[in-house]
This record gives C-alpha cells, structure tokens and sequence, in this order.
C-alpha cells in the first residue's frame, strides 16, 4: 500500500503527525500528496479512457506493441490531440497489455553448390531509394496439423517492405520461387533492372531460376552459405507472418485453412498493418507517397 494512503486511511483514528512519524515521512508530503487528488483522480480517468482505445486496437490485432498502437491512435489526429507513445507505453505495461511474441527458429534452406557464382550486391543493406530497385525472397514452411507442410516463396520490396509477389504450394521445387517471381513481376509490370536477393537454397540455384532471372531482367545476389543476417530482412517477414497466425498454436488444422489465413494476414500486411521502417504506415500507403519507377 502507498504509505500516503495508509496515513490518510488512519488520520481520523490517529494524529498526522503521529502517522507521518511511525512510517518515516514529511507531513509536508502527504498533504501536498493530498492536495493532488483531483489531479490522480482526472489522471486515472483519462488513462482509463485510453485503455479502452488501446484495447480496440489490440482487440483488432492482438499482435499490435506500442509502437504501432500509438500510431493507429494517432492517425489523422490533429497534432495536439496525439498522445505520446511512452504514455501509450505506460498504459498497456500497467494493465498487462502487450503485443503477441514468440521466439522460434526454423532452417528452410537447402544448400547446393551452384557452377554459377552468384555476387551478394546487398551486403546487408535491407534498403532502397525507391519501390521496384530491390528485392529479397525466401522459401519457409507452413506446418499443418496431419504432419505435412506446405511451402511460400516470396518476394518482398525492400523501400516498402511490400509483398510483392508470392506463392503457396505443397512441394519446394523450383516452381514455387519461379511462380513468385512471376507474381512479382505481374504486380510491377516489369522487374527489368531490379535486383532480387535470396539464399544460397537450391531453387535459387538452379538453372531454371537463372534463366526466368534473365528473361525478366532480374539481376541475383546471394548471401554467404549458411549465414541468414545475410538475408535477415526476408527471415523476419517469414518469422513474423508465422508468429502472427499462429501464435499459440503449431501448425494449422489443414491446407485450406493455411491458404485462407496467409492469404488474409498477407493482404492486411501489405495494406493495414503499419511498419516501424515506414514511418509506421502500411506498405501500400508508404509506395503511394513516392512515385514507380521501373528499376534503372
């Protein structure tokens, strides 16, 4: 308990003085702290006021931190009605709000010498000066609940960090990554000049690849083998997607619920689900700030 509310819960019983004695405090103190009631009082209710609009946020999408709440609350606010993210902060730690995490680490990646040596023209530079310049990809599994999988392949912008192009299938044949880069390109119009950046994983190998690489104008980079700081930027994507669904659960019931949550999380990510690296503003929205130029 407060030691100032134990002295105001017994001053009608005992002497102040007395009180502020025996548990080592200023009378000074506990009246200034008195005097300040009204001022708890409108303090609690206004932060009970903002827990309830937290929580229609994190009703909305339990995955949601502070960060990204207080930019939901914020938008299109008038600059002296936001309120501070550390405020956001204090409110959710005080009322046991918090978004989903989960740590989980999975290797997808199938290493295989390539005769072709392919040079890593990121080096870990996640970045781009504008959309359609730079992308990254990568295969991840989808366990389901029978113990079977299913694989996505994707391709992600790095200016916006949008999903550009992807593609779900039950096998990891070279297929699955040609027919996300083909997404890619048909949401672009044309990949002619980007650079598409991935593993060292068989698919991303082959020969196919390389060739549907070259017909689109595409230009490979790779990382080192076995190093995934290499390409951290499309491991987060998959981590997240993953952390996000599933949550508490392992794997999902079966192959169509899988195709129809992916494909529902995957549309709210690139339009809905605000992004620390975009100003806290969706994928989608960040691209409609700047203009589309094909890659030079």
């Amino acid at each position: 308990m407060n030691r100032f509310q134990f002295v105001a819960d017994h001053q009608d019983t005992f002497e102040v003085k007395r009180l502020c004695e025996v548990i080592e405090i200023n009378r000074s103190s506990f009246y200034a702290w008195q005097n300040a009631a009204p001022t708890r009082e409108q303090r609690a209710a206004a932060d009970a006021e903002l827990e309830a609009r937290i929580r229609a946020v994190h009703d909305d999408d339990s995955t949601c931190g502070a960060p990204r709440i207080t930019a939901e609350l914020n938008d299109g606010v008038d600059v002296e009605d936001r309120v501070n993210h550390k405020r956001v902060a204090r409110v959710m730690r005080e009322r046991g709000i918090a978004g989903y995490r989960r740590r989980r680490r999975v290797r997808t990646t199938i290493p295989e010498p390539a005769d072709q040596k392919v040079p890593d023209l990121l080096r870990r530079d996640f970045t781009a000066p504008a959309p359609n310049r730079r992308y990254v990809g990568d295969i991840t599994y989808l366990p389901l609940s029978d113990g079977e999988n299913l694989y996505l392949a994707t391709v992600i912008d790095c200016y916006s960090r949008r999903l550009v192009g992807w593609a779900v299938a039950d096998h990891m044949r070279t297929e699955l990554v040609e027919d996300a880069l083909k997404a890619a390109e048909a949401t672009r119009g044309s990949l002619a000049g980007a650079i598409f950046h991935s593993d060292h994983g068989s698919v991303y190998t082959s020969a196919a690849y390389a060739r549907l690489c070259a017909d689109l104008g595409v230009i490979q980079s790779m990382g080192a083998v076995g190093t995934s700081a290499d390409n951290s930027l499309a491991e987060s994507f998959n981590a997240t997607l993953k952390r996000e669904i599933l949550q508490d659960h392992n794997s999902w019931p079966d192959e169509t619920v899988c195709r129809r949550e992916v494909f529902r999380w995957i549309v709210r990510y690139n339009t809905r689900r605000r992004h620390s690296s975009c100003g806290h503003t969706s994928p989608t929205s960040y691209e409609n700030t700047a203009s589309l130029p094909l890659a030079a």
